[in-house]
């Protein structure tokens, strides 16, 4: 299918779930896309297609999800089920190169990013601040991640609250919970700052919004008040490993 109908496809699922009493809320390249109709096209000038679907769920429902995934004739990967039931399902489409993902609670890849009672806040995708997180979380963070929170920021302003609008006290508040996280938002932050003077396809007023909000963004991170351990974490620094590696988490 196209980029297109992938996406309708996407919204058809998060439906169904919904009709089944289950709360499934889109994250990955899709959700950026859904959130970003007016600079979605930057996906595609860094060549981005759809290849597979990532959801956030809630484990308390994971029942519900599983019957919505077998109604839709998908094929479960039963070790998946077996090893990571209460971290995560993945699903196949027969006769299609469709992957699905739905992590149950939170994602845990690098640092984790908890979305207890968050998944109501927002649909069909998880809220921007989580959605902003997700990619920011990844220490060893690639293109297409650059490039998915670039077109996030100049799609959306800052500010406290939830909604059209990427939640930056939220984010602040979690990076103020955990050094670690603080750490390697702030350095993926500056990170895409830097390359995003690399993008000759970024018309340069685009460049400039983006660059104004991670400094706002940044800002707002610094200004939050933080506890003692935070600060006794942050003396001891890059001397002591803040992230777990990825492969660490899927193998």
């Amino acid at each position: 299918m196209d980029d297109k109908e992938f996406l309708n496809y996407a919204g058809d699922i998060v439906a169904e779930a919904q009709k089944q009493g289950a709360i499934i809320r889109l994250l990955g390249a899709v959700a950026f896309n859904i959130h970003c109709p007016k600079y979605g096209h930057f996906q595609t000038q860094a060549n981005r297609h759809f290849t597979d679907l990532d959801f956030a769920a809630y484990f308390s429902q994971h029942d519900a999800i599983r019957k919505v995934f077998t109604k839709l004739k998908f094929e479960e990967d039963r070790e998946v089920a077996v090893v990571f039931a209460r971290q995560r399902l993945i699903y196949y489409k027969p006769g299609t190169e469709l992957h699905v993902d739905i992590f149950f609670d939170k994602l845990d890849f690098c640092h984790p990013i908890p979305w207890a009672g968050r998944l109501e806040v927002d649909s069909p995708t998880i809220p921007l601040a989580e959605l902003l997180l997700e990619k920011m979380q990844i220490v060893q963070i690639n293109p297409k991640d650059v490039v998915d929170t670039i077109m996030l920021l100049r799609e959306h302003p800052l500010n406290n609250q939830d909604g059209d609008t990427v939640n930056s006290n939220r984010i602040a508040a979690m990076c103020a919970k955990d050094w670690g996280l603080w750490r390697t938002v702030t350095m993926n932050l500056k990170k895409v700052g830097e390359i995003s003077r690399e993008y000759s396809w970024l018309a340069e007023d685009d460049r400039t919004v983006v660059l104004e909000k991670i400094d706002q963004l940044l800002k707002t991170i610094d200004n939050e008040p933080k506890p003692g351990s935070w600060n006794i974490r942050n003396k001891i620094g890059d001397r002591v490993k803040w992230y777990k590696d990825v492969h660490e988490v899927t193998q």
